[in-house]
């Protein structure tokens, strides 16, 4: 999903619901900002990828074989 909320109006991509070790997160999230050229973070159990990046994440976590459902305008 996409947020504004509380980050000054700028977008953020939020990927949510991985069932997946912490260590493992931070790989997929490390493939996913090399992928999408821009920052990131892991909190929790909770990807943040900088930037309005809902269609390439959803490729690459397709890619990855995990099933992608998109949320938020």
């Amino acid at each position: 999903r996409r947020e504004t909320k509380g980050r000054g109006g700028k977008a953020v991509t939020v990927i949510d619901g991985i069932p997946e070790h912490p260590l493992q997160l931070k790989l997929i999230c490390k493939q996913l900002k090399q992928r999408c050229g821009v920052g990131g973070a892991v909190k929790g159990t909770i990807v943040e990828i900088q930037g309005d990046q809902r269609s390439v994440c959803q490729q690459t976590l397709s890619a990855m074989g995990y099933q992608v459902k998109l949320s938020g305008g």
